[in-house]
């Protein structure tokens, strides 16, 4: 399943900025969306899941109330809008498109999730 995901750059602390995720391949309105990243040495965090019918599920305490997930089901486009932001959310982030509707209660990448390459955010202090 090809996943894209753009938007990431360069932003001061306080900024905004909003990835979007393009998935192709799969019927979109019928499965979940997970954002993840990572940072070179560390393991990968779960950010947030989308579900089908459009609710969300947080897996990382440190963006509450910062970042939000959305999607777009004609654009086949999952969102991750950030505020707020700090220095320590610089990663790669990435999209996962899962194969089941409802979000996980704890996060992971399973056998057919498929993700892109990432779009690298940087967050300078």
């Amino acid at each position: 399943v090809p996943v894209v995901e753009s938007g990431g750059g360069l932003v001061q602390a306080g900024g905004s900025l909003r990835l979007s995720c393009t998935i192709s391949g799969l019927t979109f309105g019928d499965f979940a969306s997970t954002w993840f990243r990572q940072v070179p040495g560390k393991e990968r965090e779960g950010v947030l899941c989308i579900n089908a019918i459009g609710g969300s599920l947080s897996y990382a305490h440190s963006v509450k109330g910062r970042f939000t997930i959305s999607k777009d089901n004609a654009k086949n486009t999952v969102y991750l809008q950030m505020n707020s932001l700090k220095p320590e959310d610089t990663a790669m982030y990435y999209c996962v498109a899962h194969r089941y509707a409802l979000c996980p209660s704890t996060w992971s990448l399973g056998e057919y999730d498929s993700w892109g390459q990432g779009t690298q955010v940087t967050v300078s202090s």
